[in-house]
């Protein structure tokens, strides 16, 4: 990942000062730490680009010939339903045959007709089966009936981040800073395949078994090539130009980044209200208010990437993520440990048994009705 190369570069710049501060405590020892740490550079930016390259490779081929109906409802028994939403449901499922756990989602057609969604759809799904990434939920199977849309998606027990932040409040910033990674360097995978993802949002996070997070929903993620204008998302995450119609890019994801780290460290969004309109109208005014509790790093962070001009807005500026990832707030970020989820969580959520629930809300359950015949088979053929 870039942002890695960019925190090991850092790091060596770091070095390299250090040793101009020791010189009268050691010049050769300094050289060699400093030669190194050149070297070990060297390797982790070739590891960086081959990584990039194979994984954009490995997405268009994927993106470009997606599969269909890799499985059936048969294969799967339906076991309790662990999440709701306008048009459709997830719900637990056990594979009959290897015996796994998985969250499946499902759609229903006419609803997704109904809500106008059918193009949002269908690139969630085409993306998610061509993606791959730690930090992002797995898509394992997919296909359709009469009626539905199924994704079956890997099971991440721990529940949402929405969950947790309700009950605790508010996170530390050091709590916050170690989710705020895994979603920067997130960000930074998707806008190099081409992906704006648009969806952000605490209930779209969920935290799996050691505590590190998954994203979820890519009901708004979209392939561009530069410019997008439909308006989607939830209002209090929405980046002025994309309130504005101005058409916008994937900056809008590192605005939505700014408002994340804020609710994260605040326990409520910067700009919120009754109705979307007031909120839309707090967004477009650029007024910010901080907790006292705010560091000053944090607050000049949350500045950078909260500007109402979205071509000075950190993520979107020459330096790219770098400007993101070097800043003072994540100094302590070890970027590569996170990658390789090595940096110990500051939450880890209480999994009873592989298939445990008990971190989701229940939900009233409701038959599958499948009809006799596919009366929008069309409207879905590519699903």
């Amino acid at each position: 990942m870039h942002a890695l190369k960019s925190f090991i570069s850092s790091k060596l710049s770091h070095i390299s000062k250090d040793n101009d501060k020791d010189k009268d405590e050691g010049e050769s020892s300094s050289t060699a730490i400093a030669t190194n740490a050149a070297l070990a550079n060297v390797q982790s930016t070739e590891r960086v680009k081959t990584f990039l390259a194979e994984a954009k490779d490995e997405f268009q081929v994927k993106y470009d010939k997606p599969n269909q109906n890799t499985a059936k409802l048969e294969d799967f028994e339906c076991i309790r339903t662990i999440g709701k939403g306008s048009f459709g449901r997830v719900m637990l499922v056990k594979h009959v045959s290897n015996g796994n756990f998985y969250a499946m989602k499902i759609l229903e057609k006419q609803k997704v007709l109904n809500y106008r969604q059918i193009e949002h759809t269908l690139h969630e799904k085409r993306i998610l089966q061509a993606i791959s990434f730690p930090f992002i939920v797995n898509l394992d199977y997919h296909f359709k009936d009469n009626t539905y849309l199924y994704m079956v998606l890997q099971f991440i027990p721990g529940g949402t981040m929405f969950s947790h932040l309700r009950e605790v409040g508010r996170f530390s910033e050091q709590h916050a800073r170690f989710y705020a990674a895994q979603i920067v360097l997130t960000l930074e995978y998707l806008h190099y395949l081409g992906i704006i993802y648009r969806g952000l949002k605490p209930e779209d996070l969920l935290i799996d078994a050691d505590g590190y997070l998954k994203v979820t929903d890519f009901g708004f993620a979209k392939k561009i090539t530069g410019q997008t204008w439909t308006l989607c998302g939830m209002p209090e995450y929405l980046a002025p130009e994309m309130i504005l119609s101005k058409g916008y890019n994937k900056a809008a994801d590192w605005w939505a980044l700014g408002i994340l780290v804020y609710e994260m460290s605040a326990g409520y969004p910067p700009f919120y209200a009754d109705q979307p309109i007031q909120i839309y109208e707090k967004i477009v005014s650029g007024k910010i208010r901080f907790p006292s509790h705010f560091s000053s790093d944090l607050k000049d962070l949350l500045r950078n990437l909260l500007r109402l001009d979205a071509k000075k807005r950190y993520g979107n500026l020459e330096n790219g993520v770098d400007d993101i990832q070097t800043h003072q707030w994540f100094s302590a970020t070890d970027w590569n440990a996170i990658y390789q989820r090595e940096v110990e969580a500051p939450f880890v959520p209480k999994i009873k048994e592989p298939g445990d629930t008990s971190n989701f809300n229940e939900y009233e359950e409701e038959p599958l009705c499948i009809a006799t015949t596919d009366k929008l088979g069309k409207d879905f053929e590519e699903f």
